[in-house]
């Protein structure tokens, strides 16, 4: 985007930090659209065709994931997404989306997989990790592999363990680490991402995981961690907003010896660790640099009880 404008956009020759054939997919896209005169987006009118394209890559197994938003339907719509098939039969998904709302999130519309497959699959140490359109992955996914490596050594898991993973997301983390556990409890607010975490469970034979949907103040209860045992180890990596009040204090009550706590933002991440020092202390610390050329950071805590 240009500078202070979400109604504008640069017209980029090369994204440094895409990977091929992203670069090549897009501005095929591009040139093709100007040599048929289809009309791009109007974010203020919400006019146009061509609204926004995702295009997602598997560096682990090379699997690319193309997701083209419209407007609207338009007879003009799939011949280019023939042409696009055409040019790059190595697209391991080709999927559009008619989204005629106010923003750019299609969560709560229908993605339709023109063709190949309808997910694509990262591998991470011989796991493979599903992702549809609709998916949460990490955006780096080698960077992903560096922080799950970081959160697995504070772990310190060991055969016996139980271990509960918040806001587990697809259950990448979950299963992960669930080789070194003796049991994973997962808990997600989006529902479909749970699904996705027991189908990641699924294809690769893992058994000893349970996943449960619903908002991490509401679930992690009482009741819930007397009935699926208490935690010898927390990860957490909450969304930027860091942790709900509620969640937190349920931490203080459950003393787990361990808890790792993932941010992708560390001012409200100190937030919660002020509150958490109570009854823990800090004891390593590891920022993991996942946005290249960006100030964004993951930083990575293992907290111990005092």
């Amino acid at each position: 985007h240009t500078p202070g404008r979400f109604d504008k956009i640069l017209d980029v020759e090369h994204c440094w930090l895409q990977p091929e054939p992203s670069n090549e997919i897009r501005l095929f896209i591009r040139d093709y659209a100007r040599q048929h005169r289809l009309p791009f987006g109007d974010m203020v009118k919400q006019t146009g065709l061509l609204r926004n394209l995702i295009i997602r890559t598997a560096e682990s197994t090379s699997e690319t994931m193309v997701i083209l938003q419209c407007y609207h339907d338009d007879e003009a719509l799939l011949p280019l997404l023939d042409a696009v098939y055409a040019k790059f039969p190595a697209i391991t998904s080709l999927n559009y989306v008619l989204n005629n709302k106010g923003n750019e999130t299609f969560h709560d519309l229908e993605v339709v997989c023109y063709k190949g497959k309808p997910y694509i699959e990262e591998d991470m140490e011989g796991l493979r990790f599903r992702i549809a359109p609709k998916s949460f992955y990490q955006t780096n996914s080698a960077g992903a592999y560096n922080l799950y490596k970081v959160a697995r050594d504070f772990a310190e898991i060991k055969p016996t363990d139980l271990v509960y993973d918040l806001y587990t997301g697809a259950g990448t983390i979950a299963n992960f680490v669930a080789r070194q556990a003796r049991r994973v409890v997962g808990v997600e607010y989006v529902e479909q991402a749970v699904l996705d975490a027991r189908v990641n469970s699924a294809i690769n034979d893992v058994t000893n995981t349970e996943f449960f949907a619903g908002d991490m103040k509401d679930m992690l209860t009482e009741a819930f961690t007397s009935h699926h045992g208490h935690p010898d180890v927390i990860i957490t990596d909450p969304p930027r907003a860091g942790m709900h009040e509620d969640v937190v204090k349920r931490l203080v009550e459950l003393r787990a010896p361990r808890v790792v706590y993932i941010s992708c933002n560390p001012a409200t991440q100190a937030r919660d660790l002020e509150l958490l020092d109570e009854v823990y202390k800090v004891t390593r610390v590891q920022p993991v640099d996942m946005f290249p050329h960006t100030h964004h950071v993951e930083n990575v805590v293992l907290l111990e009880l005092k």
